[in-house]
């Protein structure tokens, strides 16, 4: 696939029941770059997520990668052609290993045996994780286990990665090391999409951002643009919101 590729989602629409909770929503996310949508809570923003990394079908809109139409596709062919969704909620074995947990995802793909040592090999040194490769995943610290949920999603060799909640239950010290390796992985080309509460964290990692409330996009623009659009700031924000 080219690295070029765009993820995008076009007027995107989603009812529960009799309550339309997106209503149109559009945004897109390149290869190389960091995108955040945030919002409220009840907004609409993680049903739009949810849409784009295949958990929920939209009821009207369409998404796209590249050229080709996924919106009816399956989580399971998204990830198959590079759009990987990271959940909130741990995802890791807990009493499996660190590199079991690697290997797991590696024996799916077609690779021989040394192509999987290699790859593995290669995840743990970028991460700084080979001393504790044989650690079992109940032992990890949260920032820990977020980086062991990053190299298995990684092991596919995504084009996109959906993070959600990244910033959630970690320590500062733990979330500047993320921040740090969001932007690696920017630098080696992937498309990144980050929905989180914390607002400040986020935008200070995110190229563009899309702010969205009541089911609608109601600001868009780089992190500085955001966080001094007067509906941003009244609707979410707040008025004393300072990016640094």
């Amino acid at each position: 696939m080219s690295s070029s590729q765009v993820l995008k989602a076009q007027d995107l629409h989603k009812r529960f029941g009799r309550r339309e909770v997106v209503r149109g929503v559009s945004l897109e996310v390149a290869c190389g770059e960091v995108v955040g949508l945030l919002g409220p809570n009840g907004a609409g923003k993680t049903t739009t997520f949810y849409m784009i990394g295949g958990l929920l079908t939209a009821d009207k809109g369409k998404i796209f990668l590249g050229e080709k139409d996924i919106t009816r596709e399956p989580m399971y062919r998204r990830a198959q052609q590079g759009i990987i969704y990271l959940p909130q909620e741990p995802s890791v074995f807990r009493r499996l290993t660190v590199a079991e947990n690697i290997l797991l995802v590696l024996e799916i793909l077609n690779l021989s045996r040394g192509e999987r040592k290699k790859r593995l090999e290669e995840l743990l040194e970028s991460f700084g994780m080979s001393a504790l490769r044989d650690q079992k995943a109940y032992a990890l610290s949260g920032g820990e286990r977020r980086r062991v949920e990053i190299m298995r999603a990684l092991a596919r060799e995504p084009l996109f990665l959906l993070l959600d909640e990244p910033f959630a239950g970690i320590d500062p010290i733990a979330v500047a090391d993320l921040k740090e390796i969001i932007r690696k992985l920017k630098g080696n080309g992937l498309g990144l999409l980050i929905s989180d509460h914390n607002v400040r964290e986020t935008l200070l990692v995110c190229d563009f951002a899309y702010i969205v409330a009541q089911g609608e996009v109601i600001a868009q623009g780089r992190p500085e643009e955001i966080a001094e659009n007067p509906l941003a700031r009244e609707l979410y924000l707040g008025r004393d919101f300072r990016l640094n």
